[in-house]
């Protein structure tokens, strides 16, 4: 790869190009591609400090992918400068030139060795080899780890920017964390409640990063997004790649509003039925008593008229999750 390329996304997506390049920047970064679409960059001076930036692993949510491109692009051209460890992945590259979600099995569903279950997916290799390059890029981290997996909702969402916190296990939730949330201009936090096979609970558990899903906004095809909506991600991404140390005023219960997985919607069959219209916004709130979804003797009913919807999608294969039902929560 030439030293003056700094178009990383239509490198990647070239499947002619080399997958193994190792070069220079001109601003002293060491890059280099570890797999097609996985980039590694090490800062000219020595850094303890490692950020994993994930997008793309659903292929249709491209908004993420062109920030990631845009950073990526100025750390190359000597705009921004880099003083951490930096592992970049743009992950259902096939799906991604396809415009589509995913091809053959949502890959979001395929990490914490769930890949091994579907080998028949083609995502399967993919989660497989992206667990890998994550495992071995924190492995050599000596100080803070950080993930931070970018996607776009299907669907509108009544809080349009969130994030999700993997269950963590024995782990306080980080406060730091979420006072960083909140400078992304993220407008509430899922606590989750139980493991999950998603690439930032990966992280989490086996890596021990700081790793969170975000949530940035509506899904839309490669040129159709209004960028200056993920302001708030892109500054602050920029912020933490060229500051490592900032400081940030510490996080106050109830600076966001925190919600908490209470249970999911399962799909088990094809008589699956969603009581919901089509449309409806993700953490719209659900009446006490409503009949949210039934599939033969499941039936799932609201109580108490707190809980909202999170990721309704009756159109899953049977096995899956259909959505998530949570409710208000509170820090330990």
């Amino acid at each position: 790869m030439r030293e003056h390329h700094h178009d990383f996304l239509s490198w990647t997506m070239n499947p002619a190009s080399s997958a193994s390049a190792e070069w220079l920047l001109h601003s002293g970064v060491r890059a280099r591609w570890l797999d097609y679409g996985v980039v590694e960059l090490e800062p000219a001076d020595a850094a303890d400090d490692s950020l994993l930036l994930s997008s793309g692993v659903h292929g249709n949510e491209t908004a993420p992918i062109e920030v990631l491109n845009a950073i990526l692009a100025d750390i190359a051209g000597g705009k921004l400068t880099l003083r951490c460890r930096l592992l970049v992945i743009f992950g259902n590259l096939d799906a991604m030139r396809l415009g589509k979600r995913y091809l053959d099995y949502d890959m979001n569903r395929l990490f914490n060795g769930a890949h091994a279950r579907q080998p028949g997916a083609r995502e399967a290799a993919r989660a497989a080899r992206l667990e890998q390059a994550a495992a071995d890029f924190f492995a050599s981290a000596r100080g803070r780890r950080w993930h931070y997996d970018l996607h776009t909702a299907i669907r509108g969402s009544v809080f349009e920017k969130f994030a999700i916190y993997p269950y963590i296990h024995e782990r306080p939730h980080s406060r730091e964390q979420l006072a960083w949330l909140k400078s992304c201009q993220v407008e509430t936090v899922l606590l989750h409640s139980q493991p999950a096979n998603t690439f930032s609970y990966f992280t989490s558990r086996h890596c021990q990063a700081d790793a969170f899903t975000l949530e940035l906004g509506k899904a839309r095809p490669f040129g159709q997004n209004d960028l200056p909506r993920f302001a708030g991600i892109d500054q602050a991404l920029r912020r933490l790649l060229s500051e490592p140390e900032q400081e940030l005023p510490g996080y106050r219960d109830g600076d966001l509003p925190l919600f908490q997985a209470k249970y999911d919607i399962v799909k088990h069959s094809e008589a699956f039925r969603l009581h919901l219209a089509d449309d409806v916004e993700n953490f719209t709130a659900l009446p006490d008593g409503f009949l949210i979804a039934e599939d033969g003797e499941h039936r799932y009913v609201a109580v108490g008229g707190e809980e909202r919807i999170l990721f309704p999608n009756p159109t899953v294969k049977p096995g899956l999750r259909a959505g998530i039902v949570v409710e208000p929560a509170r820090l330990p």
